[in-house]
């Protein structure tokens, strides 16, 4: 079965921002189906949070697990950002 063409950007995207969250310390584990990432800070063992994208009607966005968007995937450097604050820490 051939993947879709939007699981392909989807993955695209997910690995962007993975690669900006492992060079800020924290582990970004990507799933492929659905494409999702399972994000872990590794101070905050017991904590971690699935980031998925999605594309809305001005673009795609990175969107956490309960469904809001976190950013714009143009921008995964703001979207870590704001992952890591949700962590309770800061951009490191």
């Amino acid at each position: 079965m051939a993947t879709e063409p939007r699981e392909h950007t989807r993955t695209y995207f997910l690995s962007l921002l993975a690669r900006e969250l492992e060079g800020r310390g924290v582990t970004a584990t990507l799933r492929q189906s659905p494409p999702s990432l399972r994000v872990s800070d590794p101070e905050a063992a017991l904590f971690s949070e699935t980031v998925d994208c999605v594309p809305q009607a001005d673009g795609w966005f990175y969107r956490w697990s309960w469904g809001d968007l976190v950013e714009r995937v143009e921008d995964p450097s703001a979207a870590a950002d704001r992952i890591l604050r949700i962590f309770g820490g800061t951009a490191r």
